[in-house]
């Protein structure tokens, strides 16, 4: 992905093309425009990375420079943090769809450095050979300041410069609610992590937490840059508490998509599926605040109608039929 400008922003492509699968009302593809999304029910995350690629049926990363953004908030075990074994898988699938090189780009809420060596990753990346970009080291000339119009952050905020210049972005993400205002935490919640904190000189993650407009404040962050593809890991969720620690659920679930909006709507229904608390529970899926500021600034799907749930096989096809029930009714 080529550095964004401002006027791109709103723009949206990637959807994959030319499948057949069943649809919001079990029939074949809609439109090109549709959001995809591939489901894939499974408790083995290599198979959940790999199968839920290959139904998306597409190729993003083939003689890129790839950049992945992972969860390494904290070093917290699945879902407070991206599975080893997720990464592995994801970074074995990039190399084999024919990616240039693969960068690992992240700034954690501890050092981030500390939050690696926690999760005993950096060696495997490197066996993997996969370059650690650790945007903590990034000189200040490098933290690019946006200020979009209407605007919740009323300063701007500043986006990690290898987000916005790498030519493909791929963001892995967990299945999990975020007791801290932010609701639940996916994909987008999850590029909070391209904003510089405190360690930076600034006081970004202060005044969005400090903020009532938190979740719009989210999805505003997200304007800048978008994802060439999104995976996200849902084996394991938080349906209350988190971001780090929670009460956990089995969903036993993997997702893909290029839409940020779709796949967050998906979660937010298995959420909701699995039993959580009253703030995924009673708001309709749309006007969570997070989804609904995202479709205002045109990021992704702007009705439950327009996503294409796309099972991996019959036992995700069960499980999709239950989603879309909940994802229809909001």
């Amino acid at each position: 992905m080529k550095r964004v400008n401002r006027r791109d922003f709103l723009k949206y492509t990637g959807v994959a093309g030319g499948s057949i699968f069943l649809g919001m009302d079990g029939g074949k593809a809609m439109a090109s425009s549709a959001s995809h999304v591939a489901l894939v029910k499974t408790d083995n995350r290599k198979n959940g990375v790999k199968t839920s690629l290959k139904v998306l049926s597409m190729n993003p990363v083939k003689g890129k420079n790839v950049l992945i953004k992972p969860n390494f908030n904290t070093a917290d075990i699945p879902p407070g943090s991206t599975h080893n074994d997720t990464l592995i898988a994801l970074v074995e699938e990039v190399w084999g769809m024919g990616a240039k090189s693969i960068s690992l780009g992240e700034r954690s809420y501890p050092p981030t450095r500390e939050v690696m060596d926690k999760k005993g990753i950096l060696p495997i990346l490197d066996k993997l050979n996969v370059r650690v970009i650790d945007f903590d080291d990034l000189d200040k000339k490098d933290w690019v300041l946006f200020k979009p119009k209407e605007s919740h952050w009323p300063n701007g905020f500043r986006i990690a410069r290898p987000i916005l210049e790498t030519e493909c972005l791929i963001s892995t993400c967990c299945l999990k609610t975020h007791q801290y205002g932010g609701i639940f935490t996916m994909s987008l919640k999850l590029h909070v992590g391209v904003v510089p904190t405190f360690r930076h000189g600034y006081e970004y993650m202060r005044e969005l937490h400090g903020s009532p407009h938190q979740r719009r404040m989210i999805a505003e962050i997200n304007e800048p840059f978008k994802p060439s593809l999104i995976v996200l890991d849902g084996i394991d969720a938080f349906v209350d508490e988190g971001p780090m620690t929670g009460k956990l659920a089995k969903g036993e679930v993997f997702l893909a998509s290029t839409d940020r909006v779709a796949i967050d709507a998906v979660g937010v229904a298995i959420l909701k599926f699995l039993g959580s608390n009253e703030s995924i529970m009673k708001p309709k899926i749309f006007e969570q605040e997070q989804i609904a500021r995202a479709v205002e600034l045109g990021l992704g799907t702007s009705s439950a109608s327009e996503i294409d749930l796309i099972a991996a096989d019959e036992k995700s096809r069960i499980y999709r039929e239950q989603i879309l029930e909940i994802l229809k009714r909001g």
